[in-house]
């Protein structure tokens, strides 16, 4: 019998059959091993621990009681484990409002929208996980009573349904200028309405509806789906408290994908998009899907996250999908747009940087690029964490283009 390195020739055919077995498998050669249940409590505690992504803002104590009750990587049992902590918070924050003691219970709150928000993380895909996300809505409007300025909630009709989005306006001198926030596959609006005050402090508004396929959303990701941010600029130019002509979209992640959409479609109506760790066309390909769908940087059920947007279930159906929505394809690139400001990392392994390269020198219009060498997705590191990329890149960049409509409509008032 022939034998090469411990292994019989029989072995080795049938080896390679079963190798050629499941890469015949629909949906099952390409998808990368996802952490075991030992490997995600260790990475998700180190994150809670250093104030990391997904899981920041959580306490390390609190961390700790959840993952000792999760022992399998069931999507129940997580959301149950996450969900016992908010429904703490929950409850503590509903007596100290009754005690009229509105700060700790505002406090509270957040932190019940927090723990409710990782129990459904990265998308309510069941039935725990699903009543933790309506639990987390519960709690952000508790929350949400208790900004200053205030939060309005609003309902923007759409095709026979309707968007429902989170409005935020300064105490400032009407009408506002407004930044339209864009969420990503796993945020959701209500993380970044209440994430940018620098904003507000400086007299901008902040407007937020969930992007296609997430949250709220009334439909999928689908080509033409950028209509729907084109509603809310619709809506924008119904408010007499907002200045529709001085409008600037910033989308993080996945949704910089539609605010590059925007810089091309509604360059009428917009002075700016911030386009940060997004999509543009590598990104669709099944090369970088099956990449990527692997990354460490990414803490879990990444496929789920991704299909969720477009509302398949099989990897075959996703990777099928996808390139279609390529702005290369869709024929934008090179067209005239607005001013867009890019960011990501080099070392981004969800979204390719190649992408932010492709846009950058794709023509049309001037385009300005912030690429950390050390970052990773959206353009992150310990040095450059997104709040810092934020403060010193995005908003400083908003405040210019949005200051520059403002002096242009002075002076001509002037003349």
């Amino acid at each position: 019998m022939f034998v090469r390195d411990g292994v019989s020739r029989r072995q080795q055919i049938l080896l390679g059959m079963i190798v050629v077995l499941f890469a015949a498998l629909p949906g099952i050669a390409q998808m990368a091993p996802t952490r075991t249940i030992e490997e995600l409590k260790v990475e998700t505690q180190r994150r809670v621990d250093k104030n990391l992504s997904p899981v920041g803002g959580l306490k390390s104590e609190d961390a700790r009681e959840a993952l000792a009750n999760i022992h399998s990587l069931d999507r129940d049992e997580w959301a149950a484990a996450w969900s016992a902590i908010g429904e703490r918070y929950a409850k503590r924050a509903k007596s100290e409002e009754a005690s009229s003691d509105n700060k700790a219970a505002q406090a509270d709150y957040q932190l019940a929208f927090r723990y409710y928000t990782v129990a459904r993380w990265p998308v309510p895909n069941s039935a725990g996980k699903e009543k933790a996300y309506q639990n987390a809505l519960a709690a952000f409007r508790n929350y949400a009573r208790f900004l200053d300025p205030p939060l309005e909630v609003v309902r923007i009709p759409f095709e026979g349904k309707e968007m429902v989005g989170y409005l935020r306006l300064p105490k400032s001198t009407r009408p506002v200028p407004v930044v339209l926030l864009i969420n990503g596959v796993d945020s959701r609006k209500e993380d970044l309405i209440q994430g940018d005050a620098s904003l507000l402090r400086s007299g901008i508004g902040l407007v937020a509806v969930d992007m296609p396929g997430t949250g709220e959303a009334p439909i999928k990701a689908d080509v033409g789906a950028e209509r729907m941010f084109s509603r809310v600029l619709d809506f924008l130019g119904t408010r007499p408290d907002v200045d529709a002509k001085r409008v600037v979209a910033w989308g993080v992640s996945w949704g910089g994908h539609w605010a590059a959409h925007l810089a091309y479609i509604e360059r009428a109506r917009l002075l700016g998009t911030v386009v940060q760790g997004s999509p543009v066309d590598v990104f669709f390909t099944r090369e970088w899907q099956e990449k990527s769908l692997g990354t460490p940087e990414y803490l879990f059920d990444l496929f789920a996250a991704r299909s969720a947007v477009y509302g398949v279930k099989t990897l075959d159906e996703f990777l099928a999908y996808g390139p279609r929505l390529s702005l290369k394809q869709q024929g934008f690139l090179g067209r005239p747009s607005v001013p867009m400001l890019l960011v990501n990392g080099e070392k981004d392994t969800q979204n390719p940087i190649s992408d932010l390269y492709l846009l950058l020198q794709s023509g049309g219009s001037p385009k300005l690029a912030w690429v950390n060498p050390e970052g990773g997705h959206t353009g992150r590191s310990e040095e450059w964490p997104n709040s810092r990329i934020s403060e010193e890149i995005v908003i400083p960049w908003i405040k210019v283009q949005l200051q520059s409509a403002s002096e242009i409509s002075h002076a001509n008032s002037s003349d």
